[in-house]
């Protein structure tokens, strides 16, 4: 993807969270996206198909890079000295979830936030398996790991949900403490 058409797709990602702040993301219609991105119809859909097509695009950019195996130095946040540690890797995306606030309340509160999840947790899962079931000492090797995985990653989703209720006051350092408190004790 060249450099204009990163642009574009940057203006179309900013003007969709805009809209996902302020309205339901059934009421947003594909021509206030357009209108709020300033961008034309065509080159709306030489992006994207449709506004789920959009979002999850959206939630693929955001994991890529949040999930990733590489952390680089980041403006409120470096783990890039800590790769493959279980608590870093949570910590670095507890800071994501809240650098991204805006957009990801919006995502989360809105109809679509099932799609949302769901891209969440597969990338979840994939982070969970290779670093807590597959790279740790377990006690529990009885509990089958598809069990353990769907656990860990349904308490981390819940966690989230709890820190969004309570305005985020809690640190991501605190609540990775808090996750991993919880969770290495069941592995």
């Amino acid at each position: 993807m060249d450099r204009r058409q990163q642009k574009t797709r940057n203006a179309i990602f900013s003007a969709f969270s805009t809209l996902l702040a302020s309205k339901n993301y059934t009421k947003i219609t594909v021509q206030e996206i357009i209108d709020e991105a300033n961008v034309g119809r065509s080159t709306f859909y030489s992006h994207f198909e449709t506004k789920d097509d959009l979002l999850k695009a959206m939630c693929t950019d955001l994991f890529e890079h949040v999930f990733s195996d590489s952390l680089n130095s980041e403006n409120t946040h470096d783990f890039s000295l800590s790769v493959g540690n279980p608590d870093t890797m949570i910590t670095h995306i507890l800071y994501h979830l809240r650098d991204n606030k805006k957009n990801i309340i919006g995502i989360l509160t809105c109809e679509s936030g099932d799609i949302f999840l769901r891209f969440f947790k597969q990338y979840l899962n994939e982070l969970i398996s290779v670093h807590f079931l597959n790279s740790i000492e377990r006690n529990n090797t009885h509990i089958p790991d598809d069990f353990l995985l769907n656990h860990i990653s349904g308490s981390f989703v819940e966690m989230v949900h709890w820190w969004k209720k309570n305005n985020m006051k809690q640190s991501p350092e605190e609540l990775a403490k808090y996750f991993s408190a919880v969770i290495k004790p069941i592995l």
